[in-house]
């Protein structure tokens, strides 16, 4: 299971949630769960700010869900 789906499951979201909090097509959403497609960088940073986590988590660049710290302007 990739790091996206197991991260949407343990939030209890659905690919439609996650829509409404990406404004990602949920379509295009299921592509990026299942690697048929890349996400952009700002996608990326969309999906991490939605699911609580770094984008350097979603990239497999570390094991730590935890995010850094953020401005709260972003």
């Amino acid at each position: 299971m990739s790091r996206l789906k197991q991260l949407r499951k343990e939030k209890g979201y659905t690919q439609i949630k996650m829509q409404f909090l990406t404004g990602i097509d949920q379509s295009d959403y299921s592509k990026l769960e299942n690697g048929k497609r890349y996400y952009t960088f700002e996608q990326c940073r969309k999906i991490a700010k939605a699911l609580d986590t770094s984008m350097d988590y979603l990239a497999g660049l570390t094991d730590e869900k935890k995010p850094y710290p953020r401005n709260n302007e972003n």
